[in-house]
């Protein structure tokens, strides 16, 4: 299959969708998009080419692919589920993409709706943050059937750097959850290290300047240790949603018998970030906390 230009719907114009969306656009795609706060979608037809739609399902009928990038399972169940819903306007062999990061229950739950409708679906939660995806460089974790990922392939490289197929329906998201498991031992680790240092009496910028260059260095590191420092936190991935997805690592863990000890004790530590009032600052707030203990 190439890529010609394809009828997309996107669903959902927050901080990743927006960017994902006019990736779409700018290849030439006809894009039709649906955010439900509308000034969202007017703002992004004032920058981008296509169409916008009064409800979901407006939205993906004579969509080839739907596009969706919402908050959470309810959310997503919102926009496709009912009445109103994705899945009551997409035409048979329509595939829906879906980038939420949420259960893999739910994934696989609307795979076997989308399924039985005669559509197709795919879980490909993302990695990368806000700026991985206005500059098209996301990582996307895939669950789903492989014929069905290999059409929707070229157009999720317009906002990709990397993508995989990881298993069946439901592999994408559980794949997103070792990233966010992989991220919360990360930062606290690095703001220990960072707050350790200024105790010490060291110059953390110098510190960082020698030992990323070795065993130590991590993207964390790189790309949040001078914001961290400067005790800046208007960057990147939200607290409340780093929240929301340490619960589903847990929760998920909780079904297969297994212990995330790190994990629960770094989402306990975001939830303290929450009530200091840090709910929307980025991820490497974690220090703030350190800086605040007694």
């Amino acid at each position: 299959m190439t890529d010609a230009t394809r009828r997309l719907a996107f669903i959902g114009l927050g901080v990743m969708g927006y960017p994902m969306a006019g990736h779409l656009a700018a290849a030439g795609h006809q894009v039709t998009v649906y955010n439900r706060t509308a000034a969202k979608a007017d703002k992004w037809l004032s920058e981008h080419k296509g169409a916008k739609a009064a409800t979901p399902r407006e939205a993906a009928a004579g969509a080839e692919f739907v596009f969706t990038c919402v908050g959470n399972d309810d959310d997503l169940r919102s926009v496709v589920l009912g009445d109103d819903g994705v899945l009551a306007g997409m035409e048979d062999d329509a595939i829906l993409i879906d980038h939420t990061t949420t259960s893999a229950e739910v994934a696989r739950e609307l795979n076997d709706i989308c399924v039985a409708k005669g559509c197709a679906m795919l879980d490909a939660p993302v990695s990368g943050g806000e700026a991985g995806a206005i500059n098209g460089a996301l990582t996307v974790m895939v669950g789903g059937a492989a014929p069905v990922f290999e059409k929707a392939a070229p157009l999720i490289d317009h906002f990709a750097r990397a993508r995989r197929l990881m298993g069946p329906s439901g592999a994408g998201q559980l794949t997103k959850m070792v990233n966010q498991i992989c991220i919360a031992g990360l930062v606290q680790g690095l703001s220990e290290a960072l707050h350790f240092a200024d105790k010490a009496g060291l110059d953390g910028r110098a510190v960082i300047d020698v030992i990323s260059k070795g065993a130590a260095q991590s993207w964390q590191m790189e790309n949040r240790y001078e914001t961290m420092i400067d005790d800046k936190f208007d960057f990147g991935f939200a607290v409340d949603w780093m929240v929301k997805d340490l619960t589903i690592c847990v929760d998920e863990a909780t079904r297969n018998g297994h212990s995330l000890p790190i994990t629960e004790i770094v989402k306990t530590y975001y939830e303290d970030i929450q009530s200091m009032g840090g709910g929307r600052w980025d991820t490497s707030s974690l220090i703030r906390r350190l800086r605040a203990l007694k």
